[in-house]
């Protein structure tokens, strides 16, 4: 039995050394320059593919200039606290929300890509800032192609930042879903 077993690794060796040298000699007969380095693709994400054969693509991603506001009446309409979906802003701590206005040129009801309520991806303003914000509000008509992030004054953050990377973040509809509160330890009433 033992000798059986050290047969089957060595055949197993025996073919995994063939392969890599049939893999070998079809890279070398191309010329250095045209040799490309092969990416590794993690055990996850090809369950995740083969698991979902019409997978996503990248969302697209918008380069745009961001700056920051706060709910007064100087930087909104008359009525400060409310944003353009009818969302409450916390007075005593604005920041807290994640909250964005975006441009009218990119939301859907301006023939954009963003609805209110959509979560947005931003990176390139700086550590604190950067990370997912709700799309809520929307600026001046005079705006393109840029960003309003809500804080409040005493965050004491002020700035306009340029090159800032947007992306809208997909999420699988519930039907995709398949969750069960038992799954996770939750128990349900009848």
């Amino acid at each position: 039995m033992f000798r059986v077993k050290i047969l089957a690794v060595v055949i197993s060796i025996f073919v995994t050394f063939s392969d890599e040298m049939a893999i070998l000699e079809s890279e070398d007969s191309n010329p250095p320059s045209e040799v490309k380095e092969q990416e590794l693709i993690s055990p996850r994400l090809i369950e995740k593919v083969q698991e979902y054969p019409n997978y996503p693509e990248y969302p697209e991603t918008f380069t745009v200039t961001a700056t920051v506001y706060y709910p007064e009446k100087g930087q909104t309409d008359g009525n400060p606290l409310i944003t353009a979906d009818g969302s409450r802003i916390n007075p005593k701590n604005p920041k807290k929300h994640r909250w964005i206005a975006l441009s009218r040129d990119m939301l859907t009801r301006w023939g954009g890509d963003i609805h209110y309520g959509d979560t947005v991806w931003v990176r390139g303003v700086s550590d604190e800032l950067d990370g997912q914000y709700i799309v809520r509000d929307t600026m001046n008509r005079r705006f393109r192609n840029r960003i309003d992030i809500l804080v409040g004054r005493k965050d004491n953050i002020y700035g306009r930042w340029e090159n800032v990377k947007i992306a809208k973040a997909e999420f699988p509809d519930d039907s995709e879903l398949d969750f069960k509160p038992s799954y996770y330890g939750f128990a349900m009433k009848d």
